[in-house]
């Protein structure tokens, strides 16, 4: 996909403030703690044609309203992933900002899990 410069000056400026891990690692962190949350921050299109099977769905556009009523305690670790990790990388900032202090962006996003062989599912 080309980015346009002005978007990716706020995802290089958000990752500054944000931890990245790779497909792999999220996995070991989902493994580590049964409470943590893979959360696909994608449109609705997107969560619709596939996502991860254990993910939670919570768009980019309604994420900061709705962060807090999903998980009301900040310590909640909460990996999230987008398309290809960009916009993720911006949710993980805003969630940061408003206070959780376990959020991780999945770099590569959704084609990155899909290429590490994690199971996915559609339809839902």
């Amino acid at each position: 996909m080309d980015h346009s410069p002005g978007f990716l000056k706020l995802v290089n400026d958000a990752r500054q403030h944000v931890v990245e891990v790779s497909p792999d690692q999220a996995l070991t962190r989902l493994s580590a703690n049964p409470a943590a949350v893979l959360l696909d921050v994608r449109e609705d299109h997107e969560w619709a044609a596939g996502h991860a099977e254990r993910a939670i769905h919570l768009g980019k556009g309604i994420l900061e309203r709705d962060l807090e009523k999903h998980f009301p305690d900040p310590d909640t670790e909460i990996l999230m992933y987008c398309g290809g990790g960009y916009r993720s990388a911006l949710t993980a900032e805003a969630a940061g900002k408003m206070g959780f202090r376990k959020v991780s962006s999945v770099i590569g996003g959704y084609k990155a899990l899909v290429q590490a062989g994690w199971a996915v599912r559609s339809g839902d």
